[in-house]
């Protein structure tokens, strides 16, 4: 068997003032300190190559604030950026509205909360989970490819589908609280592989300093 490991690196902080439920909406870039953000992750992570980690292959989600991440990792590591729509961003019927919370109360969206479990408001979380661990796999077997044993491989995507395939791999229930999520800005959520076996899952927050100033929209 070979030993490999994913991160799951989420993007930095967007530049959005209406404080949008951006989703999957189109050309929502990073904001200075989401720029500042990436270039830390890319450093953080070019640390772990020179401490002698194989970090040899990249692949971002197709969005814009994962693709500005995906650049300055790309540069720290002297790899292509493969893009991988199955590390997407969740879809969400309250995608594009701003203050989502106040308008909770209009009773034109209660029927979207009906099932908070599934959510179903949105994308099902297991299915979430499906793709995101196919993508996982195929760049296990990517980096494997490339590197050998000990191989590792860099995934740039979003907070709910890492959350919950973070979830899904410490064997815990899907549904949970927004709020709780340790799923942080740039954080590093990183699967640990003997062949096809999941043995471990670790965190890391290399932004941990810059969070305070950071907005940070639940499910963004």
């Amino acid at each position: 068997m070979s030993r490999a490991s994913i991160h799951l690196v989420r993007h930095g902080e967007v530049f959005n003032p209406d404080g949008v439920l951006y989703g999957r909406l189109p050309e929502f870039h990073l904001s200075d300190l989401g720029q500042e953000m990436a270039r830390r992750v890319a450093s953080y992570l070019q640390g772990q190559k020179n401490d002698g980690a194989k970090l040899v292959h990249l692949v971002a989600s197709p969005l814009t604030r994962a693709q500005e991440t995906a650049a300055p990792i790309a540069s720290a590591l002297g790899l292509e950026i493969a893009t991988d729509e199955r590390i997407l961003e969740a879809e969400n019927r309250f995608e594009g509205l701003s203050g989502v919370k106040s308008k909770l109360r209009n009773p034109k969206y209660w029927p979207l909360l009906r099932n908070p479990l599934k959510p179903s408001w949105g994308e099902p979380y297991a299915q979430q989970v499906e793709r995101v661990m196919a993508a996982v796999q195929d760049a296990r077997i990517r980096a494997l490819e490339l590197g050998g044993e000990g191989s590792e491989a860099v995934l740039v995507s979003h907070q709910l589908p890492i959350w919950v395939t973070r979830l899904a791999a410490e064997g815990r229930r899907l549904w949970h609280d927004p709020r709780n999520r340790e799923c942080t800005l740039t954080s590093v959520t990183t699967l640990d592989f003997d062949g096809a076996v999941l043995t471990g899952v670790r965190y890391a927050e290399p932004s941990a300093d810059l969070l305070p100033g950071a907005a940070n929209i639940p499910g963004a």
